[in-house]
């Protein structure tokens, strides 16, 4: 331990150097009093903690000790006392304000500190990395990126990774609008590093880079649309749309699904959706069946939300293979166990009228309609007879089943009327408007069936192209139920994503017949939320990145 008064010796010593410094007009001439400086964070603490303020401050003007004084600071940043550890941080953005070359490394070794243990201690980090954002964001931007790593260069610390991340989140993006100036230049770079990071991330990571993108004025509402289709550019990327499709992959399912939805409120204001639509049809919906049963329904979803803003070039290739599909869970006629699923039903109707309201005529061949647009595509001279008896059939059914399904549904609503005005305990009450919520989305489900079904019996029918059939979950209130198969004798997933099946659970209770009717019209009633990222593990799937989805 140093003798208190040699501490005060030390101490009073680094003022006279701090004095001299000060006072001198070519302050380089003191090499001395730099140097004794240097040579005083080795003694006692106080001492440690003064030099930690001198050391950065003078810095610049010793450029030849600059080796000596970098090292006696990262020692003191080593040090076991929090107190000398903190000042020696919190030093480190002044040896870069007159000596920009080392700014890339003051920030390498404050990212490195981020994952210090003491709430003061990670403070003074933050801080300290803020102040060199602001002394020059380019550079920093740079430097703070190269620790998040691409496949070219790769992050050599998962934890440091995490925690750079974490810090670019949390302090950087909700700054945006201070740090990134001049603006547009600012974006710009900022966009460049985020794309070439954007190469090795996992689903959680890339929603939350695209989120950022996304508000950027770069991207902004009066953005033009070559901006929106480098959003889309790397949306597309990400699903890796290039790449030949293993229905066993279920990472690249998950990612698929999740950057379609990402994509379509770009969609929505103009961008091309055909690289997307062109891969769904190609290898996606001629392996349908053989999805995960809890992604088929968030598939169809996303394929209903884009399927209004597909171009006719698009619609006419698409139209056929979901013509077949709708076929398929549209059932001829009502046998004793046939089940239908509702919302795969309404998901597929609402996507074939939407398609087929810009591509008319290719419905002539695909269901027997007769409509007229004097090209040679509308196929008038051949008969398509039984097609228009075969679809219309199935129209008849489905629409059998809808309102005998909506008569079950709406008894039920009454019965969960009157549960809920004999009920006691709080529990009882949230368990009954659960149920009522999933009822009513269920007769929504119907509702919607229907309307677009009674068009379709037409030989020339008006297809909706608008805004007036509003899909079902749309309005869903949470918790809603997860989606099921509807084969003969398959299993029906009990939890997705932690939502419980709350519909089957219902059939369970003092309910009956008259509850389980009500559960197997529930049954395609899907959660309200997104195909989303699930799970961590950066990389996403077998495409050498090393982080997955799952």
């Amino acid at each position: 331990m140093t003798d208190p008064s040699d501490e005060a010796k030390q101490i009073e010593k680094l003022y006279e150097f701090g004095e001299r410094l000060n006072e001198a007009k070519d302050k380089s001439q003191n090499v001395k009093d730099y140097e004794g400086i240097i040579e005083a964070a080795k003694t006692s603490l106080k001492a440690k903690q003064l030099a930690a303020q001198l050391i950065p401050r003078f810095f610049k003007f010793f450029p030849d000790l600059s080796s000596r004084a970098v090292d006696a600071h990262l020692d003191l940043i080593e040090e076991e006392e929090l107190g000398v550890r903190v000042q020696a941080i919190r030093g480190l953005p002044l040896f870069c304000k007159d000596t920009p070359e080392y700014l890339s490394k003051i920030v390498d070794i404050l990212v490195q500190l981020l994952a210090a243990e003491e709430i003061v201690e990670r403070d003074a980090v933050h801080k300290a990395l803020m102040s060199l954002l602001r002394q020059d964001v380019k550079a920093s931007l740079t430097a703070l990126f190269k620790h998040i790593g691409s496949v070219d260069e790769p992050s050599t610390d998962e934890f440091i990774r995490e925690k750079v991340l974490s810090f670019i989140r949390d302090k950087v993006f909700p700054l945006k609008a201070e740090l990134l100036k001049p603006q547009e230049e600012m974006e710009r770079h900022i966009t460049d590093l985020i794309k070439k990071s954007l190469e090795d991330v996992t689903g959680a990571e890339f929603r939350m880079f695209m989120d950022f993108l996304k508000n950027l004025s770069l991207f902004g509402e009066k953005a033009p649309t070559e901006r929106m289709k480098e959003l889309i550019g790397i949306i597309e990327g990400q699903a890796d749309l290039d790449a030949q499709f293993n229905v066993s992959d279920a990472d690249h399912i998950d990612r698929l699904i999740s950057c379609l939805y990402m994509a379509l409120p770009f969609f929505l204001r103009g961008a091309s959706g055909s690289k997307f639509l062109n891969y769904l049809n190609k290898h996606i919906i001629p392996v349908f069946d053989k999805l995960p049963e809890e992604r088929k329904l968030d598939l169809l979803k996303a394929l209903a939300e884009i399927s209004p803003y597909t171009t006719p070039q698009d619609s006419r290739q698409i139209l056929p293979s979901v013509a077949v599909l709708l076929k398929k869970y549209m059932p001829l006629r009502k046998t004793g166990g046939e089940e239908m699923n509702f919302t795969y039903v309404e998901c597929l109707l609402y996507t074939f009228h939407h398609l087929a309201h810009k591509a008319p005529n290719a419905t002539n061949s695909l269901c027997g309609y007769k409509i007229v647009t004097g090209q040679p595509s509308d196929r008038l001279g051949e008969d398509f007879s039984d097609c228009y008896k075969d679809f219309t059939e199935r129209l008849s059914t489905v629409e059998d089943l809808t309102r005998a399904t909506m008569k079950k549904l709406t008894q039920g609503l009454a019965d969960h009327n009157k549960e809920m005005a004999a009920a006691k305990t709080d529990e009882a009450k949230e368990k009954i408007k659960t149920q009522k919520q999933n009822t009513t989305t269920g007769l929504r489900t119907c509702n919607n069936i229907l309307a677009m079904s009674k068009p379709l019996h037409s030989k020339t029918p008006s297809f909706i192209g608008d805004k007036s059939v509003n899909l079902s979950w749309k309005e869903a209130t949470k918790p809603s139920v997860p989606s099921t198969t509807t084969a003969s004798g398959g299993k029906r997933p009990a939890s997705i994503n932690g939502s419980g099946n709350t519909a089957s659970k219902k059939g369970r209770g003092s309910g009956g017949l008259q509850n389980q009717l009500v559960n197997r019209a529930l049954e395609g009633i899907s959660r309200g939320g997104r195909g989303g990222i699930r799970g961590r593990g950066r990389g996403w799937g077998a495409r050498g990145r090393g982080r997955g989805y799952r």
